[in-house]
């Protein structure tokens, strides 16, 4: 087991994502289902390695939110948790929306 390395809460969420990898037109679908102010995990068939930088977009709630992210720890064949970098003030504003929404539901965030 790896030790924890968040550096904020997080909370369940469910919403559809496109990853890709930097400087690459191809695109991965995967599903967000943990998310905070400073990243996310994303279940996917094939992450990429630890290090490696990504670009998500995430749908949800008729909006999407989009960042640069690092990937923090990656799980084969399960997903990957990123740490979200050089948020634009647009999607700041997004992610609180849903983090907000996320707090309002009545869910334990997750440690």
């Amino acid at each position: 087991m790896q030790p924890e390395r968040r550096l904020s809460l997080r909370f369940r969420f469910d919403a559809p994502a496109e990853v890709s990898w930097e400087n690459s037109a191809s695109k991965i679908t995967a599903r967000v289902t943990e998310i905070g102010p400073s990243g996310c995990y994303l279940q996917m068939a094939s992450p990429a390695d630890t290090g490696s930088s990504v670009f998500i977009k995430v749908f949800a709630e008729g909006s999407f939110f989009e960042a640069h992210a690092t990937v923090v720890y990656s799980q084969p064949n399960m997903g990957m948790g990123v740490a979200f970098r050089d948020l634009k003030p647009y999607f700041v504003g997004e992610l609180k929306k849903w983090l907000l929404a996320a707090m309002h539901a009545k869910q334990k965030p997750r440690p």
